[in-house]
């Protein structure tokens, strides 16, 4: 298929970056980082990023730091998720989490050192024609990664109890934890693409829909994998809604998606393998 092709390339150069930025010092710091960074992961975050930037006239090597820097800021974020006194995960992406490979203290640092290091990338990173855009797209990706956006989103995840029957509070944690990075890397590559405002409003409900698709499909893997008992499970939409009802809510976010490209005249089909790709096995067709 000729947009898995696409971004196939794209995600090899995208490890290739990756790498280097990871390469300055073989301290112990930047060896928990690497193990973090480049032990697998979809990279879709980036990767949409540089696709919607693409599709409005940006060159993928201009892209390329921003991408990378948005790439650390979520590695960061699962991170500090992992830790025992957060989610007190011992696996990710099949491997032992960091805190598990490094200790608590390195991982804390590594996840700390990410964060720091995608601001660093971001501050060196080729302003575009118009440096206004770069100073907005910071603005929007800290906004979605700040306290009131992924960090809040973390927080209403360890605060909740399974007695909680409230469908707005499982809503506002898909929002603020995964769909709110999400947006920001689809409409931060539009905005330094130059596109205009209609557009920019297009990519903007494309990826919202697009990231509660992918935090309830998320949901609906792990209802899979998890015991059945909804205290064993963490804030999960799809035990609260039942599987039958999620799985026919993810189809409905995933044809608002693609209706939002197609009503403002944006024909791409690497953005609509986005949504395709989190379709479940249910029969529908996008």
């Amino acid at each position: 298929m000729e947009a898995e092709a696409y971004l196939e390339a794209k995600k090899k150069r995208l490890e290739e970056a990756l790498k280097e930025y990871l390469s300055i010092s073989d301290n112990p710091v930047f060896e928990a980082m690497r193990y973090v960074v480049l032990n697998g992961g979809k990279r879709f975050r980036p990767l949409l990023f540089l696709s919607c930037g693409e599709h409005f006239g940006a060159s993928a090597e201009f892209l390329l730091p921003y991408a990378c820097a948005i790439e650390l800021i979520h590695n960061y974020s699962l991170v500090h998720d992992d830790l025992p006194l957060m989610d007190n995960d011992d696996f990710r992406r099949g491997q032992p989490t960091c805190h598990r490979k490094f200790g608590e203290a390195l991982a804390l640092l590594a996840g700390d050192a990410l964060l720091t290091l995608a601001f660093q990338v971001l501050a060196e990173a080729s302003p575009p024609n118009n440096p206004v855009l770069k100073d907005l797209f910071i603005k929007e990706l800290t906004a979605a990664a700040g306290p009131a956006g992924m960090i809040e989103g973390q927080w209403l995840d360890i605060s909740f109890s399974p007695e909680n029957k409230d469908l707005g509070f499982y809503q506002d944690i898909a929002a603020k934890k995964t769909a709110g990075l999400i947006m920001a890397a689809a409409t931060g590559g539009a905005l330094l693409a130059g596109a205009p405002a209609a557009s920019l409003e297009a990519i903007k409900q494309y990826s919202f829909y697009l990231g509660l698709a992918f935090q309830l499909r998320d949901d609906l893997e792990d209802l899979g994998s998890s015991p059945n008992t909804t205290e064993s499970l963490r804030p999960n939409l799809a035990v609260f809604l039942g599987k039958q009802t999620a799985r026919e809510n993810l189809f409905e976010l995933q044809s608002a998606a693609i209706k939002a490209l197609r009503t403002c005249g944006i024909n791409n089909s690497v953005l609509e393998y986005f949504v395709r790709m989190l379709q479940p096995e249910t029969g529908k067709r996008l």
